[in-house]
């Protein structure tokens, strides 16, 4: 069965989606759009722009949205038996899968981006990346910690990321490498995505989702918030809106994949992450960039 995966926040460069701009018709059409709908020529700052103006998250959410998107479009045989997407990468996989239109897609994505920014300003956090140490000593000791430390991102087999208050991402990177971890690295992040911190935005958000059409998709989509597939448009809406303050399953997404049959792995949108990803959970699994 294949699999195409969509990348999340942080997967983004300067020049991004500019040769699907200049050689497909359908691509060029798309990104005019997309400068319609956003009020703003974000095509200028993708092509043309810097590191700094891609950084911000209201610009680097539909970004990699958009390149994620358009380049499944242009793809000649994209015929998906499951995807799944992570963190941001889960609404380019619901509209690659017929769940969402592009536009209401991007909609949701720069709602989004707005109010993850919003919330982030209201109280500085951070997130850090903690390696080689099992899942089971991270999350005991981050419960353990009196001020808002969670798991957040559970990337690969001895990768997880951490969120929460600047003071606890520092009271946990202390007390995890002390319980010997490798490395625990704080990351250059506007705040703590997925944790209790991103409440204000998951209740901004969940107001555009539930306003928002979904169909049934023409593949299950393997969702971040339980690893599970899903193809009942009143789920995926459920889960989509727990996504913000949950944590990001993403190595008991591929576990389940490769469970359910995953005969290979295609990424699509900037970057190859994912790819490196799988190869922590299974070193033979075929994989390739779309």
């Amino acid at each position: 069965m294949k699999a195409y995966v969509f990348p999340g926040q942080g997967a983004q460069f300067v020049g991004m989606g500019k040769d699907l701009y200049e050689k497909f018709p359908v691509a060029k059409e798309l990104f005019e759009k997309a400068n319609q709908i956003l009020g703003f020529r974000i095509t200028d700052l993708m092509f043309n722009g810097t590191e700094e103006d891609l950084k911000q998250t209201k610009v680097t959410q539909p970004a990699i949205f958009l390149h994620s998107v358009i380049l499944a479009k242009t793809l000649e045989n994209f015929k998906p038996d499951m995807v799944a997407g992570h963190s941001l990468g889960e609404f380019s996989a619901l509209v690659a899968n017929g769940a969402l239109s592009f536009e209401d897609g991007l909609t949701l994505v720069s709602k989004r981006a707005l109010a993850m920014q919003k919330a982030c300003e209201k109280e500085p956090s951070t997130m850090a990346a903690i390696i080689g140490i099992d899942d089971d000593s991270v999350e005991r000791i981050c419960s353990e910690i009196e001020e808002v430390v969670v798991p957040a991102n559970y990337n690969c087999p001895g990768q997880l990321v951490i969120s929460g208050s600047m003071k606890g991402i520092e009271i946990a990177c202390k007390k995890l490498t002390e319980a010997g971890a490798k490395r625990a690295l704080p990351l250059k992040v506007g705040g703590a995505f997925h944790s209790p911190l991103m409440e204000p935005a998951r209740v901004e958000l969940a107001d555009a989702i539930n306003s928002t059409t979904f169909s049934k998709p023409i593949c299950p989509v393997y969702q971040n918030v339980d690893a599970k597939p899903y193809i009942d448009p009143a789920q995926i809406k459920e889960n989509l809106i727990k996504q913000l303050t949950s944590p990001v399953k993403w190595t008991q997404i591929m576990q389940n994949m490769i469970t359910d049959g995953m005969s290979s792995l295609t990424e699509v949108g900037p970057g190859n992450v994912l790819q490196g990803l799988i190869k922590k959970v299974s070193k033979d699994m075929p994989t390739q960039s779309a």
